[in-house]
């Protein structure tokens, strides 16, 4: 697909980044829709004129960019996005991926990595910042890759966990004595191959919250 051909949606709530992006775009040769300001101006835009590609900042008011994008796809709409950030945490690149997004980007990248995000995007490949590849290979795969030897039992116990509630309220909750739940997260831990002391399991489920809690 040929640059005219690409039309261009951008929604940033900082008007200064917004002109600027637009700019960069159309000095590149791209058609450019007029931004948004907020997530609800991008979806009205994004419905009513269809771009080929819509560049979304995550944090906008009204809807985010992330709350833009999955009432698009339930809309059916034939847009690709891509998402240009300050964010690169764990819970916001996972979300990403669950969605299933063309392109993630971070802001400090050139503006030649968004226009080749952008071709790439546009011709139907997938483009990711470096950073969002390295995090989720590093970080957060291997953790799925443990997730996935436990059983359905201690998966619920994990996520439990991960709502911070403790050995007696786990017990509780779903009707087990208090030493079951204990050679539950001794059996978590060994699969998990966590240090074998009281506060391992608490620790990993605090650090990889975010991913527990999307399973």
């Amino acid at each position: 697909m040929n640059k005219q051909d690409i039309t261009i949606l951008p929604a940033d709530d900082h008007p200064m980044l917004l002109k600027g992006l637009s700019d960069q775009l159309k000095e590149s040769g791209f058609p450019v829709l007029e931004g948004a300001l907020n997530g609800a101006q991008a979806l009205d835009s994004i419905v009513k004129d269809d771009p080929t590609i819509a560049i979304l900042d995550i944090e906008m008011p009204l809807l985010s960019g992330f709350e833009v994008i999955k009432k698009c796809k339930e809309k059916g709409v034939s847009t690709r996005f891509i998402i240009l950030t300050s964010h690169k945490e764990k819970a916001f690149v996972l979300k990403a991926k669950k969605l299933d997004i063309s392109g993630y980007l971070l802001k400090d990248e050139p503006f030649s990595e968004i226009e080749a995000c952008v071709l790439a995007v546009a011709n139907g490949k997938s483009y990711f910042s470096s950073a969002f590849d390295d995090i989720f290979n590093k970080e957060i795969s291997p953790q799925l890759e443990k997730i996935k030897y436990l059983s359905p039992s201690e998966r619920t116990i994990v996520r439990l966990i991960a709502q911070e509630k403790t050995s007696k309220e786990i017990s509780d909750l779903l009707s087990i004595s208090h030493r079951t739940v204990q050679k539950h997260r001794a059996n978590i831990i060994a699969k998990l191959d966590l240090p074998k002391n009281v506060d391992s399991l608490s620790v990993w489920t605090s650090e990889n919250r975010e991913i527990i809690l999307s399973l």
